[in-house]
């Protein structure tokens, strides 16, 4: 048995949408049981290897249809901590406000261009996708955290894109 613990608003919510329990249950081929501090998981070693995963992804903002998308091989999870890299909560609020965006304007952008799924919750920065677009996404989000400008950061994940667009094309021998 695994135990996952996560933000307990995260916790009440998974606890309050059956369908969304049900459907991790489901899709990932174990048993699940929430009691008030954590998330336990029992069965086939592997599929509860993954769907601690997919917990996981939950307990960091994303919603439990977008988290399942980690039962794909192709599929990844990776997260930054801003605390860690910034230091002080006042330093978080303005770079998690910069990556947000006026009206999620700059994430909904990052999300379009890069085609990853992304969750601004806590302390952290969290990305859903294969390895290339998670590798685009956190160009312009770790060009945010620099200081840097909304364009630069836009400039840098778009040339990142384009190089791994026309690696994609490149004939592998």
């Amino acid at each position: 048995m695994e135990t996952v613990y996560i933000p307990a608003e995260r916790l009440a919510a998974l606890k309050g949408d059956k369908n969304g329990f049900k459907t991790l249950e489901r899709a990932c081929g174990c048993k699940v049981v929430i009691d008030s501090e954590c998330v336990s998981l029992s069965g086939d070693p592997y599929r509860v290897f993954v769907a601690k995963g997919v917990v996981f992804a939950f307990g960091r903002g994303f919603e439990i249809n977008v988290a399942l998308h980690l039962l794909n091989d192709d599929c990844y999870f990776t997260s930054i901590d801003l605390k860690q890299e910034l230091g002080g909560e006042k330093h978080v609020a303005r770079v998690k406000a910069r990556i947000i965006g006026e009206n999620g304007r700059a994430k909904r952008y990052i999300e379009s261009v890069s085609a990853v799924k992304m969750s601004v919750y806590g302390d952290t920065v969290s990305f859903i996708g294969n390895m290339y677009e998670i590798r685009e996404a956190e160009t312009a989000v770790n060009t945010l955290i620099d200081g840097g400008t909304h364009k630069l950061a836009y400039l840098r994940m778009e040339a990142a894109h384009r190089k791994n667009k026309e690696a994609s094309k490149t004939p592998k021998f």
